[in-house]
This record gives C-alpha cells, structure tokens and sequence, in this order.
C-alpha cells in the first residue's frame, strides 16, 4: 500500500503539479472532516466521492438535498464528506474546495458538482477549474498557492488510501454508515430504508 500511496503521489504531482506557478498567497485550507449535522446524531454517513465522478454529482445535485433537509438537519445523521480522488483533476477540485476555507468548503463543493460536465469535459480542465475557482472569492496567487500546497494534497491522497484501507472503498460515491460501507449513489428511497435501519 505505501507504494500504491506513492505511486499515485508522484504520478498526479508530475502531471499535474509540475506546471503549476509558485502561489503567493497565504491561504488556510480546510483542515480535517469537513461535516454537517450534529456530532451526536444517531448515525454518521461518511461519504468517499472522486469530484470528477459522474455518479457523485449525481448524488449531490439530485438527492442531496433532500438527504439534508429530511435527516441531517433534522438531527438523525452527520454526515461526513472525505475525498477519494481517482485522477489528478480530481485532485486539484479537491484541494480548491479545501482552499476555499472551512466556511465555504460545502458551497464550493456544491458548485463544483453542478458545475462537473462544463469543467470535467473541457479540453482544458486545469483552466476552467482555475476560472470557476476566481468566480469563487479565489485571486489566480490563491488558486496557484493552492495547487503548490504539498501538505494539502499529501492529506488528501492520505485520505483516499485510508479510506480504501479501512473500509475497502474502491468506487465512487461509497458510504460508510454507522461502519458498515454501502457503494454506489443511492436514490432517496433507497436512502429511507438504509437509514430506517439504524434510526428505529
């Protein structure tokens, strides 16, 4: 596994990395498990999902939504969103969302899943991450410091090989409830009755 981690290092830092300018800025990025919900909630859903994943963006533009008002907000579930990249777009997505700051992680990561087919198909993905980014509160020295932060994305692909680790995710979205992974990006009815299971 420690050359599976450092296999998937260097190959996303040489492709990727590589011709990124050096950031001036000083951002903070996100630190941690980014969560909604209350930490006493009966259940917790830890979700893994890659955000050049179709089945992702699907999950967080179509059910989501009412995934939170029906169960999060209410006080049942707190869920817990890790990254799991499966390719070096993916990656820099994930470390955006993690520039954006603690207070504004969930709303990037909510324009970056709506916005998925218009940068994820783009002849050029680094470029229109970058502009989407601006379009964010992000300056161009912010999305560069961003994308040269080593300790950033060593926590992310750390995460991606805990994750598989731990709870043996190798697909995108996977979900871990209350321990116990379920995989693939399920509909709310399908949400209804996992849940019952582990609310009742």
């Amino acid at each position: 596994m420690a050359q599976f981690k450092l296999l998937i290092a260097a190959t996303m830092a040489f492709a990727f990395f590589m011709s990124a300018p050096a950031g001036a800025g000083e951002l903070k990025p996100a630190e941690g498990d980014m969560a909604l919900g209350r930490a006493d909630a009966p259940v917790t859903v830890i979700e893994y999902a890659s955000m050049t994943c179709p089945h992702c963006a699907t999950f967080h533009n179509d059910t989501f939504k009412a995934l939170k008002e029906k169960y999060i907000d209410t006080g049942q579930v707190r869920m817990v969103f890790r990254e799991f990249p499966l390719d070096g777009v993916a990656l820099r997505a994930s470390m955006l969302a993690r520039c954006a700051g603690e207070e504004r992680f969930f709303g990037m990561l909510d324009v970056l899943f709506r916005q998925q087919e218009k940068w994820g198909r783009s002849q050029d993905p680094v470029g229109a991450l970058t502009k989407l980014a601006r379009m964010g509160g992000l300056s161009e020295e912010d999305v560069a410091a961003c994308w040269s932060n080593e300790t950033l994305m060593n926590s992310i692909l750390d995460t991606r090989l805990k994750g598989h680790n731990e709870f043996q995710i190798s697909s995108t979205p996977s979900f871990v409830v209350n321990g116990t992974t379920v995989a693939g990006a399920l509909t709310m009815a399908e949400w209804d009755e996992l849940l019952a299971k582990h609310l009742n």
